[in-house]
């Protein structure tokens, strides 16, 4: 497919049009015409540049892309070095960040709800579906430790578990990445627990404070999912040849 046509694709599906983001969406960088072999990845950093680059893939196709609002325009030192191996390649960059957090069914969210049997979704700010967070429940209630293992065995990393005081743990509200600052929101609805990727000094008082438990199960982590469903997609859509490179990484 041309590279042009696969970005207009990914747009449309990701109705980035929406989004006020903190970087561009779509395609970053422009590579060869056609694309028909796809590496996958969370983040364009140098070691998903470098496989792609052995694996003669055409394009990459990542969460967390380059250009972001605040950082400096020039392309030097680290970013000219991505960007340079990307060009002498001929590697198309597609990036998607707030669109693929979202989706209703191929988003960050949504497959991390699915991993972790959350049901009755809905944005956590009703008046917004764009919001970023999510709120649902469990059909069962279970305890704090119940839901500590259970990330754990999904997401094959230990969370960070702040005691909120609830002794069952039923309404769940949720952001993948770094959306610590949404806890206040859910603990002002009453929500028993919230899970995102990082963690601030201030959520632990807020955590223990107004009665919410929290769980810091890693940017990295739980983000995995939404971009590799998106390639998994692409591949029965269209036959594209995708696949996915977990570039590891603890935070």
């Amino acid at each position: 497919m041309n590279n042009q046509k696969l970005a207009n694709k990914l747009d449309q599906f990701l109705e980035i049009h929406q989004f006020k983001d903190y970087c561009p969406n779509g395609l970053q960088v422009e590579g060869k015409p056609e694309v028909k072999k796809i590496i996958t990845g969370v983040t364009a950093c140098q070691a998903l540049i470098d496989i792609a680059a052995l694996d003669d893939a055409d394009a990459i196709l990542v969460h967390h892309g380059f250009f972001w609002k605040g950082e400096g325009p020039e392309i030097v030192g680290m970013k000219y070095k991505r960007i340079k191996a990307l060009m002498d390649k001929g590697i198309n960059l597609y990036a998607y960040h707030l669109p693929l957090d979202v989706h209703p069914e191929l988003g960050n969210n949504a497959q991390l709800a699915t991993l972790l049997g959350i049901t009755d979704r809905r944005p956590l700010e009703p008046w917004d579906k764009r919001c970023v967070a999510r709120v649902g429940k469990f059909e069962q209630a279970i305890s704090p430790e119940q839901l500590s293992a259970r990330i754990e065995s999904v997401l094959a990393r230990k969370p960070l578990h702040i005691d909120g005081g609830k002794k069952e743990i039923k309404t769940i509200a949720w952001c993948t990445g770094g959306g610590q600052d949404y806890i206040t929101i859910a603990a002002e609805q009453g929500i028993d627990a919230f899970i995102t990727g990082e963690v601030s000094e201030r959520t632990v008082h807020i955590a223990r404070e107004m009665g919410i438990h929290f769980y810091a199960a890693g940017h990295h982590a739980t983000e995995r999912y939404g971009v590799k469903a998106l390639g998994e997609w692409l591949a029965g859509e269209f036959d594209f040849d995708v696949k996915f490179i977990d570039i590891e990484n603890p935070v």
